[in-house]
């Protein structure tokens, strides 16, 4: 099988782009989207209120690469500790 670079030979031709965001309507904490052509395929989102980190995906397949990069980015980006809440409380509602 021949070598192929990282993100496999169909990520490495696609635009994949980055975007950190927080969020405290429905839940609590941070994020990571990553977009592939312009589209968001996935995000990656610590829940301060949850206290745990989890993957959400937007499309019906993703490169192996991309979600490998994703996880890079994230973990590069973004303090993987999460924020206690006063008295232990949500801020979500």
């Amino acid at each position: 099988m021949p070598n192929r670079p990282a993100g496999g030979s169909v990520s490495s031709k696609r635009q994949i782009s980055y975007i950190v965001a927080s969020d405290v309507n429905h839940r609590d904490g941070i994020g990571l989207e990553t977009y592939v052509d312009g589209e968001l395929v996935m995000e990656i989102f610590r829940d301060d209120s949850e206290q745990r980190t989890y993957v959400t995906l937007f499309a019906d397949a993703i490169d192996f690469g991309v979600l490998e990069a994703s996880i890079e980015e994230f973990k590069t980006r973004i303090d993987q500790s999460y924020i206690e809440q006063p008295n232990g409380s949500s801020t979500c509602q």
